[in-house]
């Protein structure tokens, strides 16, 4: 039998040079809604601005937001595409967490 319901985490890192604090803030809210939109947004966990282990795009430093939720299991993959074409993210990953 399908799961209806799986539990997911995604760390999402914001580009700081792009983006100033009241940007990262909106996009971080816009996540936030379209996860409310398609499932269960169990929390956020802003970890802030940050030293990247490597240079991405020229850059340093990026702001680490950590989303835990819960949703179909179809619904990361558009997550991760909405990602994906957001200007200002840098990298993101999107797991099963259990």
């Amino acid at each position: 039998m399908a799961k209806l319901s799986e539990k997911y985490e995604a760390v999402v890192v914001f580009s700081v040079k792009t983006n100033d604090e009241e940007q990262i803030k909106a996009v971080v809210n816009k996540f936030s809604d379209l996860i409310k939109a398609n499932g269960t947004l169990t929390s956020v966990d802003e970890w802030g601005k940050k030293k990247l282990a490597y240079e991405i795009n020229y850059e340093d430093e990026g702001y680490y937001v950590l989303y835990n939720f819960e949703s179909k299991p179809d619904f990361p993959a558009e997550f991760e595409r909405v990602i994906n074409i957001t200007d200002g993210v840098l990298r993101s990953l999107v797991v099963l967490a259990h």
